[in-house]
């Protein structure tokens, strides 16, 4: 059900009412615009969320990636969280991982032609992506975990909420894992509750729905995870034949469930049905694995039965395929689940439609896009000031 996966330490509760004092006086100063946002004449996507933790802010934005890089020049701006650089970086296929963190290089290894960069200020970053000579012709910027990030005011603002972590029964941190008040919610302008159960029943659905109480300017989505085929990591490593093609196929294996993600629960629920039985090494989010974690590794799954696999997620890989120490079985049996996202209640073509139709409306080359200012003033970017049918803002 919503919400099983949430845990609150009531004794860190006063702490939480200080740190909530604070978030509440942040954004008043934006609300006021005492601290600004700036808006730019370039379609700009937000999504991110208002918990700490994976709410799967990478597929989703996978999902967007997909929806427009057929019709449009994308750019994804991430801040490269745990990167080993400074400042803005421009990615290419051979920079380091190091370099501009594991969701960008993993996008970037995907999506080669997609324009991939990293700053920790994100205006600055949009600046470069559309003022540099190299990256001008961008058409859409999507901005990864920028949901608490009001300096920069998106035109459309995706806010993503863990369906096992409901934002309703969460509390703020330290006791809970909510980086702001319930209220930040009213800023969305499409709330998206991820990881979503696929036996959802039509009065569960509802109940949901009247939860999340949303303005009627506000779109509300669900969505589920879909898991590709699996795939070797490691493709020169030695021929195996014994290895599954996909879920369905472990019935009669031992696996290993390695894990560096903030919330691979959902992950573990879904494998674990096909599995004979499962096993789960689980570490941090963006975890780097020192050679005393592979040394674990190889004895954990040495110590398996046959037969065995390793399953892992992408965002793992892309740091797994870079330690070194890993054992020649643990490298000839180490799988990766590829996941994607798909909109349940028939949501997928609304959604699709209003996604595309802001960027066409508000891309620069559009006629409408020129004489946006004639109609739409920045105020009226603020969430809740009044009620209004579903529009995305021009900015």
């Amino acid at each position: 059900m919503e919400g099983d996966f949430i845990k609150l330490n009531k004794k860190l509760l006063p702490l939480s009412w200080l740190y909530g004092l604070g978030v509440k006086f942040r954004n008043l100063l934006f609300d006021m615009n005492i601290l600004k946002s700036k808006s730019y004449a370039i379609p700009v996507i937000s999504v991110g969320n208002i918990t700490v933790g994976g709410t799967g802010k990478t597929p989703h934005v996978e999902y967007l990636i997909q929806l427009l890089k057929d019709q449009f020049h994308v750019a994804m701006l991430s801040r490269g969280y745990k990167r080993k650089s400074s400042g803005y970086v421009l990615a290419t296929t051979e920079t380091p991982m190091k370099m501009i963190g594991d969701e960008p290089y993993q996008i970037k290894q995907k999506y080669p032609k997609v324009t991939v960069a990293v700053d920790g200020k994100r205006t600055r970053g949009i600046e470069h992506l559309t003022q540099d000579n190299e990256t001008k012709g961008t058409d859409v910027i999507l901005l990864d975990d920028a949901f608490q990030h009001r300096y920069v005011k998106p035109g459309v603002n995706i806010l993503l909420v863990d369906y096992h972590r409901s934002i309703i029964f969460d509390k703020l941190i330290p006791a809970g894992r909510l980086r702001e008040p319930l209220k930040g919610k009213d800023r969305a302008d499409i709330v998206i509750v991820t990881k979503c159960p696929k036996d959802l029943k039509p009065m569960e659905f509802r109940v949901l729905t009247k939860q999340m109480n949303l303005f009627p300017y506000q779109q509300l989505y669900f969505t589920t995870l879909d898991y590709g085929r699996l795939k070797k990591v490691f493709s020169d490593s030695p021929e195996n034949p014994d290895i599954p093609e996909n879920l369905e196929n472990l019935s009669d294996y031992h696996v290993l469930l390695l894990t560096g993600i903030a919330s691979p629960k959902q992950i573990y629920y879904d494998v674990k049905p096909h599995a004979k039985d499962i096993k789960t090494l689980a570490y941090g989010d963006h975890h780097v694995f020192k050679q005393r974690d592979i040394q674990h590794i190889n004895e954990t799954f040495a110590n398996m039965p046959s037969p065995k696999v390793i399953i892992t997620t992408e965002k793992d890989m892309v740091r797994l395929e870079t330690t070194e120490g890993l054992s020649d079985e643990v490298r000839s049996k180490l799988l990766v689940l590829p996941v994607r996202i798909s909109f349940m209640l028939e949501g997928e073509t609304m959604f699709n439609e209003n996604i595309i139709g802001y960027v066409r409306k508000n891309s620069r080359n559009s006629i409408l896009a020129k004489g946006k200012d004639d109609y739409q003033s920045d105020d009226s970017n603020r969430a809740g000031d009044r009620p209004r049918t579903i529009s995305f803002r021009n900015n």
